[in-house]
């Protein structure tokens, strides 16, 4: 099949060179000329494993290319699939749809009869109808369709995600549409994988309840683990025990310093904004959202508490930046608010992290990039691990604690053992595992160590400073 691929972004790129791993003919289009250019280059200008090596291979055989302009590529395609950006409105939280609009716009006119216009972007729900009817300014009923087609790929897995996914969703209202969607995916479904045919509303419905419910799920463990770390658990007993249930799972169940990313972030607000349009209150969506952005500047008071109350004057080594390993992708990543939480209270930050520095330096000021994660620790008060990257998995603990000039070790992701952290001489801190017992008393009645009082008396002092 001719198929035309409009925006070579994330999921552009990727849902491109994986039509073309199956033998159809693939272009990418994008107005950015520069980015074309280094893409007909084969430089991919994502960090996402495997992708580079997947592009080139299929530009040699002849099924992928890239291109500024739409129309002959479109005028020839089958299918034109829109996967441009979605981004969440300022001051809104709603989806932009302007990107979308205006690529639909653009190839309406050159879109060939009984071409079936494809969106792979997330939308909210009723937008597929609203470029239809945009469309059909242009065009005669009958002589084009549009299907939702929502893409779940994982950042670090995206290809894998896209050539073996969990299902295939498929939205249209025209029998006409069902025929080429089916068959393009057809060796999916020869494979035994789910391809679901529903309307279009709720296939747009459905990627946006997907991610909202992977994004509680995260924001759950998260608070059972400050449950846990009070009760002397050890919150991965907790999680293997409650995901062993096959109606809840394992996947998601990683306690940590709070989800970010490209996507649950943005698509859990577009999803409360379209419930508010409606008249319906999602609460547990709300609370998740709030929760989950709370929990990531927690962090940083997690990290002060651990080292005695106070980092005014210290070194923090920051361990991974990204909001997920595998990626360069820095968009809501957790480090952000913690580094700055840290940086308001006084702290110097160094961080190292294999892919996202050069996006991360966008992001923040005053923090010195190192080389690798011995370099970031060297004579730092305190090591904290943000990022699950393996290459922090598999680091030499003793060797890191004796370039630190303190022996303090912040284990956000729960990569090592108490006993392993230990041995290499630190004074450790994870999440959701045992801490000291304390007595019965309840937490609102205890009274403040003097860590917490002087954490407390500096968080007056570093707010009042913004």
């Amino acid at each position: 099949m001719k198929i035309a691929v409009i925006g070579t972004g994330y999921v552009g790129l990727v849902s491109g060179a994986c039509f073309a791993e199956w033998g159809h003919q693939v272009t990418c289009i994008d107005k950015d000329m520069a980015k074309i250019g280094r893409l007909q280059e084969g430089v991919v200008p994502i960090y996402e494993p495997g992708l580079e090596a997947l592009v080139s291979r299929n530009m040699e055989m002849g099924r992928l290319s890239f291109s500024t302009e739409p129309s002959a590529a479109v005028e020839q395609a089958e299918l034109v699939f829109l996967a441009v950006g979605t981004p969440p409105r300022a001051g809104y939280g709603d989806a932009d749809l302007s990107y979308v609009f205006q690529a639909a716009d653009e190839v309406s006119h050159a879109l060939k009869d009984g071409a079936v216009l494809v969106l792979k972007s997330t939308v909210p729900v009723g937008t597929a109808d609203a470029v239809e009817r945009l469309v059909g300014r242009k065009r005669s009923p009958g002589s084009f369709f549009v299907v939702s087609n929502p893409e779940f790929l994982r950042e670090g897995s995206a290809i894998n995600d896209f050539l073996r996914p969990d299902r295939v969703i498929v939205g249209t209202e025209e029998e006409e549409a069902q025929a080429p969607m089916l068959a393009l995916y057809r060796r999916l479904a020869e494979a035994e994988v789910p391809v679901l045919v529903t309307k279009r509303r709720s296939a747009e419905l459905i990627k946006y309840a997907s991610n909202a419910f992977l994004a509680t799920k995260i924001t759950f463990i998260n608070e059972l683990a400050d449950l846990c770390e009070q009760l002397g658990i050890d919150v991965n007993e907790l999680s293997l025990g409650v995901g062993l249930d096959h109606r809840i799972g394992n996947s998601f169940l990683n306690a940590g310093p709070g989800y970010g990313g490209s996507c649950f972030p943005k698509d859990t607000l577009a999803l409360l904004r379209t419930a508010q349009d409606f008249g319906v209150a999602l609460r547990i969506v709300e609370e998740t959202v709030v929760a989950n952005e709370a929990r990531k500047r927690k962090m940083a008071l997690k990290v002060i508490d651990a080292v005695g109350g106070d980092v005014e004057g210290m070194t923090i080594a920051v361990l991974g930046l990204t909001f997920k390993p595998d990626t360069d992708d820095m968009r809501d990543a957790p480090s952000v608010p913690l580094i700055e939480t840290l940086q308001r209270f006084g702290a110097h930050i160094r961080a190292y992290d294999p892919a996202g520095m050069p996006n991360a330096a966008r992001l923040l000021d005053r923090v010195e990039f190192a080389t690798d994660a011995y370099e970031c620790a060297r004579k730092a008060d305190a090591a904290v691990v943000v990022t699950e990257w393996d290459v922090f998995r598999r680091i030499d603990l003793a060797r890191l604690r004796q370039t630190m000039r303190s022996a303090h070790l912040v284990d956000l992701r729960n990569l090592f053992p108490r006993t392993v952290a230990e041995a290499a001489g630190f004074l450790f801190t994870s999440i959701g595992r045992p801490v000291a017992l304390q007595s019965a008393i309840p937490a609102t009645q205890a009274v403040p160590t003097r860590a917490r009082q002087v954490r407390l008396s500096r968080l007056g002092r570093a707010f009042s400073r913004q």
